[in-house]
Protein backbone atom coordinates (compact mmCIF):
# COMPACT_ATOMS: atom_id res chain seq x y z
CA UNK A 1 0.00 0.00 0.00
CA UNK A 2 1.24 3.43 -1.25
CA UNK A 3 0.33 6.68 0.79
CA UNK A 4 2.82 9.37 -1.04
CA UNK A 5 0.61 12.58 0.09
CA UNK A 6 2.12 15.38 -1.42
CA UNK A 7 5.59 14.77 -1.95
CA UNK A 8 6.54 18.23 -2.73
CA UNK A 9 5.78 19.48 0.68
CA UNK A 10 6.30 19.40 4.10
CA UNK A 11 4.94 15.87 4.24
CA UNK A 12 6.23 12.52 5.45
CA UNK A 13 6.52 9.68 2.69
CA UNK A 14 6.15 5.93 3.13
CA UNK A 15 5.92 2.84 1.30
CA UNK A 16 4.94 -0.41 2.28
CA UNK A 17 5.06 -2.29 5.23
CA UNK A 18 7.94 -3.83 6.61
CA UNK A 19 8.36 -7.63 5.77
CA UNK A 20 11.41 -10.03 5.32
CA UNK A 21 14.35 -9.26 3.79
CA UNK A 22 13.47 -5.63 2.99
CA UNK A 23 15.54 -2.95 3.67
CA UNK A 24 13.87 0.74 4.68
CA UNK A 25 15.24 3.81 2.93
CA UNK A 26 14.92 6.57 5.56
CA UNK A 27 15.70 9.73 3.50
CA UNK A 28 14.91 13.30 2.99
CA UNK A 29 11.45 14.32 1.66
CA UNK A 30 13.06 16.51 -1.13
CA UNK A 31 14.41 13.34 -2.39
CA UNK A 32 11.22 11.04 -2.25
CA UNK A 33 10.17 11.98 -6.07
CA UNK A 34 13.50 10.57 -7.51
CA UNK A 35 13.59 7.79 -5.18
CA UNK A 36 10.24 6.63 -6.14
CA UNK A 37 11.31 6.65 -9.79
CA UNK A 38 14.20 4.93 -9.42
CA UNK A 39 12.19 2.22 -7.12
CA UNK A 40 10.12 1.74 -10.10
CA UNK A 41 12.45 1.69 -12.65
CA UNK A 42 14.65 -0.92 -11.27
CA UNK A 43 12.37 -2.96 -10.04
CA UNK A 44 13.39 -2.32 -6.50
CA UNK A 45 10.29 -3.93 -4.68
CA UNK A 46 12.28 -4.71 -1.71
CA UNK A 47 13.13 -1.18 -0.97
CA UNK A 48 10.82 0.62 1.30
CA UNK A 49 10.32 4.29 1.74
CA UNK A 50 9.87 6.55 4.64
CA UNK A 51 10.88 10.52 4.23
CA UNK A 52 11.44 12.93 6.80
CA UNK A 53 9.81 16.63 6.15
CA UNK A 54 11.68 17.94 3.12
CA UNK A 55 11.91 21.22 5.13
CA UNK A 56 14.17 19.97 7.93
CA UNK A 57 17.05 21.07 5.68
CA UNK A 58 15.83 24.80 6.48
CA UNK A 59 17.23 23.84 10.11
CA UNK A 60 20.18 21.05 10.07
CA UNK A 61 21.05 20.96 13.27
CA UNK A 62 17.31 18.95 13.77
CA UNK A 63 18.47 16.23 11.35
CA UNK A 64 20.47 13.76 13.11
CA UNK A 65 17.75 13.55 16.47
CA UNK A 66 14.77 13.02 13.71
CA UNK A 67 17.07 10.56 12.16
CA UNK A 68 17.69 8.85 15.50
CA UNK A 69 14.05 8.39 16.56
CA UNK A 70 12.49 7.33 13.16
CA UNK A 71 15.86 4.36 12.95
CA UNK A 72 14.34 3.38 16.45
CA UNK A 73 10.51 3.36 15.90
CA UNK A 74 11.52 1.04 12.76
CA UNK A 75 14.67 -0.30 13.33
CA UNK A 76 12.36 -4.05 14.48
CA UNK A 77 10.34 -3.90 11.45
CA UNK A 78 13.81 -3.92 9.14
CA UNK A 79 17.10 -6.06 8.84
CA UNK A 80 18.54 -2.92 7.38
CA UNK A 81 17.97 0.74 7.50
CA UNK A 82 19.77 2.96 4.95
CA UNK A 83 19.47 7.03 5.29
CA UNK A 84 19.20 8.80 2.15
CA UNK A 85 20.64 11.78 3.55
CA UNK A 86 24.11 12.92 3.07
CA UNK A 87 25.65 15.65 5.74
CA UNK A 88 23.48 18.54 4.60
CA UNK A 89 24.78 21.05 6.98
CA UNK A 90 25.32 19.17 10.04
CA UNK A 91 28.96 19.57 10.64
CA UNK A 92 29.16 15.94 10.57
CA UNK A 93 26.90 15.09 13.52
CA UNK A 94 24.80 13.37 11.08
CA UNK A 95 27.62 10.91 10.10
CA UNK A 96 28.41 10.11 14.52
CA UNK A 97 24.52 9.87 15.10
CA UNK A 98 24.58 7.18 12.01
CA UNK A 99 27.62 5.58 13.33
CA UNK A 100 26.37 5.31 16.71
CA UNK A 101 22.82 3.85 16.14
CA UNK A 102 24.63 1.26 12.99
CA UNK A 103 23.24 2.53 9.92
CA UNK A 104 24.74 3.83 6.42
CA UNK A 105 24.20 6.82 4.71
CA UNK A 106 24.54 8.56 1.99
CA UNK A 107 28.29 9.87 0.74
CA UNK A 108 28.90 13.40 0.40
CA UNK A 109 28.23 16.72 1.91
CA UNK A 110 24.72 17.44 -0.05
CA UNK A 111 22.32 16.09 -2.55
CA UNK A 112 23.89 18.06 -5.40
CA UNK A 113 27.28 16.80 -4.57
CA UNK A 114 26.04 12.84 -5.24
CA UNK A 115 23.79 14.42 -8.06
CA UNK A 116 26.48 15.16 -9.60
CA UNK A 117 28.66 12.28 -8.45
CA UNK A 118 31.00 13.36 -5.40
CA UNK A 119 34.09 12.52 -7.38
CA UNK A 120 32.40 14.94 -10.53
CA UNK A 121 31.66 17.63 -7.62
CA UNK A 122 34.75 17.66 -5.86
CA UNK A 123 36.51 18.19 -8.75
CA UNK A 124 34.53 21.31 -9.89
CA UNK A 125 34.24 22.77 -6.18
CA UNK A 126 36.97 25.35 -6.66
CA UNK A 127 35.77 26.66 -10.14
CA UNK A 128 32.46 27.09 -8.77
CA UNK A 129 32.46 28.62 -5.68
CA UNK A 130 29.84 30.96 -6.72
CA UNK A 131 27.27 29.06 -7.80
CA UNK A 132 24.10 28.51 -6.34
CA UNK A 133 22.30 24.94 -6.97
CA UNK A 134 19.05 24.20 -7.76
CA UNK A 135 17.34 20.53 -8.11
CA UNK A 136 14.28 19.15 -9.53
CA UNK A 137 12.53 19.69 -5.91
CA UNK A 138 14.01 22.93 -5.28
CA UNK A 139 12.72 24.25 -8.99
CA UNK A 140 9.48 23.53 -8.01
CA UNK A 141 9.37 24.31 -4.43
CA UNK A 142 11.55 27.74 -4.94
CA UNK A 143 9.42 30.37 -3.27
CA UNK A 144 8.81 27.71 -0.56
CA UNK A 145 12.62 26.74 0.38
CA UNK A 146 14.33 29.85 -1.04
CA UNK A 147 12.69 32.66 -2.00
CA UNK A 148 10.43 33.22 1.37
CA UNK A 149 12.73 31.23 4.33
CA UNK A 150 15.25 34.04 3.68
CA UNK A 151 12.64 36.65 3.47
CA UNK A 152 12.65 37.93 -0.29
CA UNK A 153 8.87 37.61 -0.56
CA UNK A 154 9.03 40.39 1.97
CA UNK A 155 12.26 42.55 1.47
CA UNK A 156 13.37 41.77 -2.33
CA UNK A 157 16.19 44.26 -1.32
CA UNK A 158 17.97 41.64 0.60
CA UNK A 159 18.62 39.81 -3.09
CA UNK A 160 21.62 41.49 -3.47
CA UNK A 161 22.95 40.69 0.45
CA UNK A 162 22.48 37.53 0.62
CA UNK A 163 23.49 36.72 -3.43
CA UNK A 164 25.95 39.45 -4.40
CA UNK A 165 28.92 37.26 -4.30
CA UNK A 166 27.32 34.52 -6.48
CA UNK A 167 27.60 34.55 -10.12
CA UNK A 168 25.37 31.61 -11.49
CA UNK A 169 22.92 29.27 -10.65
CA UNK A 170 23.41 25.99 -11.90
CA UNK A 171 19.91 23.78 -12.50
CA UNK A 172 20.68 20.27 -12.18
CA UNK A 173 18.60 18.14 -13.68
CA UNK A 174 17.38 15.04 -12.78
CA UNK A 175 14.82 14.77 -15.49
CA UNK A 176 14.20 16.01 -19.03
CA UNK A 177 11.91 18.54 -18.70
CA UNK A 178 11.30 21.85 -20.23
CA UNK A 179 8.90 22.98 -17.72
CA UNK A 180 11.54 22.87 -15.54
CA UNK A 181 14.01 24.60 -17.34
CA UNK A 182 12.03 27.04 -17.60
CA UNK A 183 10.71 28.42 -14.09
CA UNK A 184 14.84 27.42 -13.28
CA UNK A 185 15.84 30.07 -15.76
CA UNK A 186 12.88 32.55 -14.15
CA UNK A 187 14.75 31.70 -10.64
CA UNK A 188 18.09 32.55 -11.87
CA UNK A 189 16.38 35.64 -13.52
CA UNK A 190 15.09 36.79 -9.89
CA UNK A 191 18.05 35.96 -8.09
CA UNK A 192 19.97 38.15 -10.70
CA UNK A 193 22.53 35.30 -11.66
CA UNK A 194 23.13 33.72 -14.65
CA UNK A 195 21.98 30.33 -16.14
CA UNK A 196 23.58 27.07 -16.34
CA UNK A 197 20.88 23.88 -17.64
CA UNK A 198 23.20 20.73 -16.38
CA UNK A 199 21.52 17.52 -16.74
CA UNK A 200 22.69 14.98 -14.05
CA UNK A 201 20.58 12.55 -13.38
CA UNK A 202 20.54 10.67 -10.63
CA UNK A 203 24.05 10.18 -9.92
CA UNK A 204 25.15 8.45 -7.77
CA UNK A 205 21.93 8.38 -5.79
CA UNK A 206 21.23 5.72 -8.28
CA UNK A 207 24.58 3.60 -7.92
CA UNK A 208 24.62 4.04 -3.98
CA UNK A 209 20.10 2.57 -3.62
CA UNK A 210 21.82 -0.07 -6.80
CA UNK A 211 23.75 -1.58 -4.13
CA UNK A 212 21.11 -2.45 -1.96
Amino acid sequence: MTNIGTMDTQTETLIAAGKPDSVLLLACGALAREILDLREKNGWSHLDLTCLPANLHLYPEKIPDAVREAVDEHRSEYDEIFVVYADCGTGGMLKKTCDEIGVEMVQGPHCYSFFEGNDRFAEKADDELGTFYLTDFLTRQFDAFVWKPMGLDRHPELRDMYFGNYTKLVYQAQTDDPVLVEKAKECAERLGLKFEHRFTGYGDLQSTLGKL
